[in-house]
């Protein structure tokens, strides 16, 4: 076994406090808000969901990069963590015809730092609350990345989707399926949309900016508003269109940012959580059929529940089982419902695929 030598790296939190830990390769130094991930497998997955832009990653699971990654199990076609900490990494994986996570961060130009006592980490954050903090290999220069840390914007109020959102439109699927479906991209996961093509569905997927008459160009049978990164409160210009899609009644769907755009789009407010979802084992219950469901979830933003409750046009339909959170919504009287999780990821239980054949039913 080859031996390593790595550079000591740092976890600074935006109170001061600091966790100590080794660089898995790529030095410098990052910043971002801090949050934790449960999840046990899908690293891959997580690190390509647009959704983390801006976002540290400090994941619960004992080991990162044992089993590599392969091409079509991305998200997207980057990385959009702003970096890693970790307990253990390995520089071996243990899957055939895969690459290794390592070459694929240095590439990539990734900062990770492990060997970092994780347990205590996601205590400290379940205790204080997601804040900003740095990650660095310059541990000689503390006071410069502490004053970088000061300076940087907190996830309240930020607008990232015009930061991950495509710059022009493209096309995906089949032109000749039977359906038309306008996707507005606030930070759209790949398998999203190939949950759509499957349902015959041909799709344009349009800048998160996008005027409504020019999605109406497309003729789509229907609408969807992405999963994303950041505040949904910035959002003005997408807030304004998904007023004039549901006064017109086209049959619409949201996931996780397009969730929180819905109901701001409805008057009811979003609020930034002490610690957010982040996971792929998060309980959920439908309220309309009463079966539990086990989702994957990536949120620090939620819809405010009295407020919903409050709002005679809409219904709360799913609610998060482990703080009693909203997870959906729906319209009364229009084609309009959205979830907080996703359910395209299929952490195990496939529980959340009905939801795009629910779309299919409206359209």
């Amino acid at each position: 076994m080859t031996y390593i030598k790595r550079k000591k790296g740092i976890v600074l939190l935006a109170d001061g406090t600091i966790f100590y830990g080794k660089s898995v390769g790529v030095k410098g130094t990052v910043i971002g808000e801090i949050c934790f991930n449960t999840g046990v497998t899908g690293y891959q997955e997580i690190f390509t969901d647009p959704s983390y832009f801006g976002q540290i990653i400090a994941t619960t699971a004992s080991h990162i990069g044992n089993y590599g990654i392969k091409e079509n199990e991305s998200q997207s076609e980057r990385i959009y963590i702003s970096g890693l900490i970790c307990k253990n990494f390995s520089y071996v994986n243990s899957r055939v015809s895969s690459k290794s996570v390592d070459s694929w961060f240095e590439k990539q130009k990734l900062i990770a730092i492990s060997d970092v006592d994780t347990r205590a980490l996601v205590r400290y954050i379940r205790e204080n609350g997601a804040m900003n903090a740095a990650i660095t290999t310059d541990v000689d220069n503390l006071d410069k990345v502490k004053k970088q840390l000061m300076n940087s914007p907190e996830m309240e109020g930020l607008e990232l989707a015009s930061r991950v959102s495509t710059k022009k439109a493209y096309y995906l699927g089949n032109s000749k399926a039977k359906y038309r479906l306008a996707v507005l991209d606030l930070g759209v996961k790949k398998n999203i949309l190939s949950n759509f093509i499957k349902r015959d569905f041909y799709i344009k997927v349009f800048p998160y900016d996008t005027d409504f008459d020019e999605l109406l160009k497309f003729k789509p049978n229907g609408f969807f508003l992405s999963n994303g990164p950041g505040d949904p409160k910035p959002l003005s210009k997408v807030i304004e269109t998904t007023k004039k899609i549901i006064n017109n009644n086209f049959p619409l769907f949201g996931i996780c940012l397009g969730h929180q755009v819905i109901a701001l789009a409805n008057g009811i407010n979003t609020y930034k959580m002490f610690n957010g979802h982040r996971g792929i084992n998060h309980p959920v219950l439908n309220l309309k059929t009463r079966k539990g469901e086990i989702t994957s979830q990536n949120h620090g933003f939620a819809v405010d529940l009295k407020e919903a409750k409050k709002n005679k046009k809409v219904l709360v339909t799913h609610e998060h089982l482990n703080d009693n959170t909203i997870a959906g919504i729906e319209l009364k009287n229009k084609k309009c419902f959205s979830v907080q999780y996703h359910p395209e990821a299929g952490p195990g239980p496939n529980d959340g695929n009905y939801l795009f054949d629910q779309f299919l039913s409206y359209i």
